[in-house]
């Protein structure tokens, strides 16, 4: 090596945060890489049925609501807020097995914005009202996640968000 160059270094390989999700998966056999006739999809061979169409994985706090769906409007735009009432009394009247909670008409908690909560209890529940959510939200943004006991956690890295991405205040989740 010259005198004047650097040594290069490699850096070391930093273990994941996040445990494998291939664990118990060790010894399965390779599975297959073709497709389907459809020519895009790839051939899964027939397995067993996940549990999580049954039940929320770990941590999500199985003797409490799964998840929690914030529907966020700007109570100053009249049309949002017209149609944000709107959607919080078809939710109740569509969905009427989950629990509501109040319609606030201006920020609540470490809620920026005018919101109202909607919770689901099992995986079946999150998935039909997701569905019917990503489809009727109209103008409205919706936080939404898993209750895992660390409420900061929860609504930062585990949040999910349909529309746009609203800031919080993480000092009152904490």
């Amino acid at each position: 090596m010259a005198a004047t160059e650097t040594p290069r270094h490699t850096p070391m390989a930093k273990k994941s945060e996040w445990p494998s999700l291939l664990e118990g998966y060790e010894d399965a056999e390779p599975l297959p890489t073709t497709f389907n006739a459809d020519g895009k999809t790839m051939y899964n061979p027939p397995g067993p049925r996940s549990v999580a169409y049954e039940e929320f994985p770990k941590p999500i706090d199985q003797t409490r609501n799964g998840f929690d769906f914030h529907i966020y409007h700007m109570p100053e735009v009249p049309a949002q807020a017209q149609y944000a009432k709107e959607l919080y009394e078809r939710i109740r009247r569509e969905f009427p097995e989950l629990p509501i909670f109040k319609f606030y008409s201006k920020p609540a908690g470490p809620h920026p914005t005018a919101v109202f909560e909607v919770d689901t209890i099992n995986p079946h529940q999150t998935g039909a009202f997701f569905s019917w959510l990503v489809i009727h939200r109209g103008p409205c943004d919706v936080l939404i996640h898993p209750n895992i006991g660390d409420l900061y956690r929860a609504h930062t890295e585990l949040a999910t968000w349909m529309g746009r991405k609203w800031p919080l205040d993480e000092d009152r989740l904490k």
